[in-house]
């Protein structure tokens, strides 16, 4: 059964480790840590992804900034409650992990497939340069009752598409994991710099 429900998030990306390793939390004695990645893009700027990783697949001691890894596993979310409000946090939870070397880095990896159900009416929209786009929220299940809440955005042609899906319905969808930065208002005078994470769609489909 859980193999089954593995298959339906799958994450393969290769980057350039930018951070040390922050302790998380364990789970029946098991550690688990957070670690930034670097994956570029084709139009060379680059995507900061968070990676959850198990001591049992990585010694945590050493110092692997600079280094290039390769990353197997889901993107999953959880809530994380804080200034009277829940906040969803996203990261790639690591099943398998190798370090490459620097010359087979020249092919970005970053794909992302998910298989679940809409779980807030899509909102459409169009930019000032009359580009489409449109943002889902997926719903992923995983073993023993749990989901991931995964946020998605569409453009062009997929956005048209997408727009028409409705709450409950089952979509298939392929892509990469982006990050971009934003300035979260704090307070009257006080602004903070986050960073959004999200699946680009490039291919969805509708599961009638």
């Amino acid at each position: 059964m859980a193999d089954k429900i593995i298959e339906n998030n799958q994450v393969s990306v290769m980057g350039r480790i930018a951070t040390g390793f922050t302790f998380s939390h364990q789970v029946f004695g098991e550690g688990f840590y957070m670690m930034d990645i670097l994956v570029k893009r084709l139009s060379d700027s680059e995507d900061r992804i968070p990676v959850m990783v198990s001591e049992r697949l990585i010694d945590i001691t050493q110092d692997y900034v600079g280094e290039y890894i390769e990353i197997h596993g889901q993107f999953r979310s959880y809530n994380r409650h804080e200034e009277k409000r829940n906040r969803l946090v996203l990261s790639v939870f690591a099943r398998e992990v190798k370090f490459v070397g620097e010359e087979e880095e020249t092919v970005p990896v970053n794909q992302i497939f998910l298989d679940g159900y809409i779980c807030k009416p899509p909102v459409y929209r169009k930019t000032p340069l009359g580009r489409e786009i449109a943002d889902l929220l997926m719903a992923v299940n995983r073993p023993y009752g749990k989901s991931d809440y995964i946020p998605c955005i569409c453009w062009g042609r997929n956005a048209r598409y997408a727009s028409a899906f409705e709450v409950g319905g089952h979509v298939l969808i392929w892509g990469r994991i982006q990050s971009r930065e934003y300035m979260k208002r704090i307070s009257e005078n006080e602004t903070e710099k986050r960073i959004a994470y999200e699946v680009s769609v490039s291919k969805l489909e509708y599961v009638e």
